[in-house]
């Protein structure tokens, strides 16, 4: 198994990725180079024994999976769930304000970014393009690379209390976009988005269009043991899932891999968890709604998302025995409000992989007066039925706009995914 090479592949995915659509584009491609097949939705599927295939949702969510050479509704389905979206800034209609002579543009929040790390960084857009040709409506992605946005702070003159009682934000005066002091309008930054997709601009009805920061991940720490990024929770786990998925051996069992768009605000969209995509997708390999349950309840998901390490300086919003460490292993996240799905028997399961693969596994969980947040694993698993473990690699500074993980904690995930996929550890009962 790779060790190392999995991290300069993970750092330009994360760069080639400034949204969720980019992030499928990306993962497609990878898919395409180690021989899957693309099928749609509207079409009728027929796919064999050992076969590899893929399936993409309004261009932001992708199930990817490897047919096992045993019927799926006699050994189930091992499951990898993640999700494509993070936290930020998307512009809105009707963008264009002038504030002070400076050409500004409205942003509308996404999901709960740390608001103050946006501020004086860098920035740009990418996203999509409804593009009309005839009578067909279709999308064209877009990446801009050069900063052409600030979000400027006050200067500590204006703001003299700033380091004594924090740095407010109002998420709506405070966040408009600064891109221009000659007079440039929104219809400028279109028409760039247009000349990056090579589309014209009269063929253009409608965009999606989100703030990103272009500055690459790196390697940091003395050792280059940190990865310092963006977008990390949650493409990181994507990218594992991916991996895990690549380096399973032929199995009886049927691998796949969901990625979902919408997880940082509900899942409950098309594309998002609370939709029937996977349900679907499993149906149709199953061949059958008889069969369809049957391989539900065989079925094992893996549900993978950033966990929080814990913070050396701010270690008493920690719970006192769980702490996590960055380059101490996976996370096991438990919670007894049932915000995650892991229970006695799927947390031994994962720790059992993970035990197989020789490598070490932490928990989370909260302190009884810091309630935690959620997944996807919930939203899939009570919909169908599928028993599921919430695990994730330690990270600081989750939802920043750039943020910290570690190196070894991602082979390591990698490694325990990979047996994970393998079906060589089931569950009883």
């Amino acid at each position: 198994m790779k060790t190392d090479s999995y991290i300069p592949d993970l750092l330009s995915f994360l760069d080639s990725s400034p949204t969720s659509s980019w992030a499928v584009r990306r993962l497609a491609s990878k898919l395409d180079e180690n021989g899957f097949t693309r099928v749609e939705e509207c079409d009728s599927w027929n796919i064999g024994a050992n076969a590899r295939f893929y399936t993409i949702r309004s261009s932001s969510s992708i199930i990817a999976g490897i047919t096992g050479t045993e019927a799926c509704e006699t050994t189930g389905c091992r499951i990898i769930g993640a999700h494509t979206d993070f936290p930020g800034f998307r512009i809105k209609p009707e963008a264009d304000r002038k504030k002070e002579n400076i050409n500004v543009l409205g942003v509308e929040l996404y999901g709960s970014p740390i608001l103050a790390t946006w501020f004086d960084r860098d920035l740009s857009v990418a996203g999509t393009l409804a593009v009309r040709e005839g009578n067909t409506i279709s999308r064209r992605s877009f990446i801009i690379t050069k900063p052409i946005f600030r979000i400027a702070s006050p200067a500590i003159h204006i703001e003299r209390e700033v380091n004594k009682k924090g740095f407010r934000v109002n998420p709506e005066t405070n966040t408009p976009l600064l891109f221009s002091s000659s007079g440039a309008v929104f219809d400028d930054v279109l028409s760039l988005a247009c000349n990056s997709a090579d589309v014209k601009r009269d063929s253009v009805s409608g965009w999606s269009m989100e703030i990103w920061d272009p500055q690459p991940g790196i390697l940091g720490g003395i050792e280059d043991d940190f990865i310092f990024a963006g977008r990390l929770d949650n493409l990181t786990m994507c990218h594992a899932a991916i991996e895990a998925m690549l380096a399973s051996e032929e199995s009886q069992e049927t691998r796949l891999v969901s990625l979902f768009n919408s997880e940082e605000v509900g899942s409950r969209t098309l594309n998002g968890a609370g939709s029937a995509f996977l349900d679907t997708v499993i149906e149709r390999l199953a061949g059958g709604r008889d069969e369809y349950f049957r391989c539900l309840s065989r079925s094992i998901q893996v549900s993978a998302d950033g966990a929080h390490a814990v913070h050396p300086n701010y270690s008493e919003k920690h719970d006192p025995g769980c702490r996590p460490v960055i380059n101490g292993g996976p996370v096991i996240k438990v919670n007894a409000m049932e915000k995650y799905t892991s229970n006695d028997i799927t947390s031994a399961y994962f720790r059992t992989c993970a035990e197989r693969s020789g490598v070490d596994i932490q928990y989370f969980v909260s302190r009884n007066d810091m309630p935690c947040g959620s997944t996807i694993g919930p939203v899939t698993s009570t919909r169908t039925g599928i028993r599921t473990v919430d695990v994730g690699n330690p990270m600081l500074s989750m939802h920043s706009v750039r943020e910290t993980a570690g190196k070894s904690d991602h082979e390591a995930m990698i490694k325990v995914l990979t047996e994970h996929m393998k079906g060589a550890v089931s569950i009883s009962g």
